[in-house]
């Protein structure tokens, strides 16, 4: 197969003109936002020494991870909006498919990572240093890399020897797994079960684990004082709130049948355009630690200025 084609959805020229030159603008103003903040985070990482924990150092590589995995899809995604043809060549739709999971698998591990983080920190403080110290962290992160390469060679494998003889237009914005896979001119249930059982099932058991995690962190939060909670919610509420942005689209699309309905490319715009913007502003605006480094940062910058500008030339 030579190149695919993606299915317009709107008839009407005018209307779809208009719809698309919207999200253009919505989902360009996303990606720089996504990467603005992610530029934001790593400069508040080297200059503030205040957040050098672990929490930050696994918050950083997320930062990372949601910049790239959003650079996978949003380009591409943009330039099909402006153009009238819309076409990826398979090398190219396979590198998307493999970059998407790549990533995207990485992140489900890191969540989790950064959830096993925030247990330690609450329900065994006096140990924290010593349990996630450097060597750890860097342990865990490489576990998270790989867990997600692993998961993304999986795919590729299963979809890039199947037989594409008939229909190239794939009615989706990417060159995801289900899309493919109605597009193959051999049997494919076997794969769809392998596919939910690769991406499904991991993404239901770690997200039924991080539900755990938190029910324990909960219960220790009835030691601590009313300051001391509400500094562990604060960080604990962004890390929830971004594991279901993440989690819940990606359940719902994977843990079914192969197939394909209307709101799946709704979906699919969730855990890939608006979830990467959302994560890095999620946890500066949330995170009392992050908000106070970014005003002395600014605090000190300002103050700099002044002095410059009033200094004696």
């Amino acid at each position: 197969m030579a190149c695919i084609c993606f299915k317009a959805c709107a008839t009407n020229t005018r209307h779809k003109n208009l719809i698309f030159k919207f999200l253009t603008t919505t989902f360009l103003l996303a990606y720089i936002l996504a990467h603005n903040s992610v530029m934001i985070i790593c400069i508040m990482m080297t200059l503030s020494p205040s957040l050098g924990s672990p929490m930050y150092f696994f918050l950083a590589y997320l930062s990372i991870m949601d910049a790239v995995y959003s650079t996978a899809i949003s380009p591409k995604l943009i330039m099909d909006l402006l153009s009238e043809k819309k076409t990826i060549s398979f090398t190219a739709c396979m590198g998307q498919l493999f970059t998407d999971h790549l990533f995207g698998g990485a992140e489900v591990f890191l969540l989790l990572v950064m959830a096993y983080d925030r247990y330690v920190a609450i329900c065994k403080p006096l140990h924290y240093l010593t349990i996630m110290n450097r060597q750890i962290c860097i342990l865990l992160l490489v576990i998270a890399w790989v867990g997600g390469f692993v998961h993304s060679v999986i795919q590729l494998a299963f979809v890039s020897t199947l037989p594409f003889c008939g229909p190239n237009v794939i009615d989706h914005f990417i060159c995801d797994m289900y899309p493919l896979l109605t597009l193959a001119c051999s049997d494919t249930y076997f794969i769809g079960l392998t596919v939910v059982a690769n991406g499904g099932v991991i993404c239901m058991v770690i997200f039924i684990l991080l539900l755990i995690s938190y029910v324990f962190i909960l219960r220790s939060l009835n030691n601590y004082s009313q300051e001391g909670r509400r500094k562990a919610l604060s960080t604990c509420s962004s890390h929830i709130t971004v594991v279901v942005l993440f989690f819940v689209p990606c359940i719902f699309i994977y843990v079914r049948p192969v197939s394909n309905f209307p709101i799946d490319k709704s979906i699919s715009v969730v855990f890939t355009v608006i979830t990467p913007m959302l994560n890095p502003l999620i946890y500066t605006l949330r995170n009392s630690e992050m908000k106070n480094a970014m005003q002395k940062l600014w605090c000190k910058t300002t103050t700099i200025g002044r002095v410059r500008a009033h200094s004696p030339h």
